[in-house]
């Protein structure tokens, strides 16, 4: 299982880059390869700010939908406008062209609860 080394992960399989004040979310290639084919992603609008464990938009697939949560809290200042009319990119590259949103953010120290790649790759052999 990929899971790139410079990220945190949630335990509801998003992972968060941090750059600066700019926190890039995503979910990860296991989530998006446990909903199969992916034919929806549905993002916030620029400019609307979340909490910490608010649901920031929805992954639809031919067997799911499922919720997309932020870790952080923040504003969203940028989304990923090619997942409109390729949403398979979330399918076939979920750690870079599949990124959804970027939230600037007050502190990047909201992502030191999360897990790093080595404890998500643990939790998700613990899950099976």
């Amino acid at each position: 299982m990929n899971a790139p080394l410079d990220r945190k992960y949630s335990e509801s399989h998003e992972w968060f880059l941090a750059e600066e004040n700019v926190v890039t979310i995503g979910i990860t290639q296991h989530a998006a390869d446990e909903l199969t084919d992916i034919t929806y992603v549905e993002l916030p609008e620029v400019g609307k700010t979340f909490a910490a464990g608010d649901a920031i938009g929805e992954v639809e697939s031919v067997k799911a939908t499922s919720e997309i949560f932020t870790a952080v809290s923040g504003k969203v200042v940028e989304v990923n406008g090619a997942l409109a009319d390729h949403p398979e990119l979330v399918n076939s590259d979920a750690f870079d062209e599949g990124w959804m949103v970027r939230l600037r953010v007050d502190s990047v120290s909201q992502l030191d609860s999360l897990m790093d790649a080595k404890e998500y790759k643990g939790f998700v052999r613990n899950a099976k």
